[in-house]
């Protein structure tokens, strides 16, 4: 029989700008809202609440504002409680993100290049190189190394 999987993966847009706080034992929180269009004619999108926690928590919220796109991965969670006024059975189900691509430059443009680092722990740093004067000689194989 297979493991469970809870994973999910959601594009979209910020609904509002991140909300961060600490916890009583001290760990970070950040909470924020994404907008995922349906992709159909009629505009029609679906609203998920979002929790970062700690370092990715703390990029979401230096680098993400309201209307800025975002890769969101994570897992679902779901809560249960008695609503104090009601006394009904409310629930609710968020995401926990695991990680946040952001997608959009900091002036909300898409030009995937400039973006914002990702919250993910594998940053990487390009190094160019130009070359200025390529020449159309064939190549010598034996000059290679190896």
């Amino acid at each position: 029989m297979a493991r469970s999987i809870n994973q999910v993966i959601l594009m979209g847009r910020l609904t509002r700008d991140p909300e961060m706080r600490t916890t009583s034992g001290g760990k970070t929180v950040v909470s924020f809202s994404l907008a995922v269009d349906r992709g159909t004619q009629d505009d029609q999108a679906d609203f998920f609440d979002v929790t970062a926690w700690e370092k990715l928590g703390e990029l979401v919220n230096q680098y993400l504002s309201k209307g800025r796109r975002c890769l969101v991965q994570g897992r679902l969670r779901q809560d249960s409680w008695d609503d104090k006024e009601s006394g009904k059975k409310r629930s609710k189900v968020e995401v926990v993100a695991t990680d946040v691509t952001f997608l959009d430059g900091p002036s909300g443009d898409n030009g995937g290049g400039n973006s914002a680092p990702s919250g993910s722990s594998s940053n990487k740093k390009s190094n160019d190189v130009v070359v200025d004067d390529i020449d159309d000689k064939p190549i010598d194989l034996s000059e290679i190394p190896f």
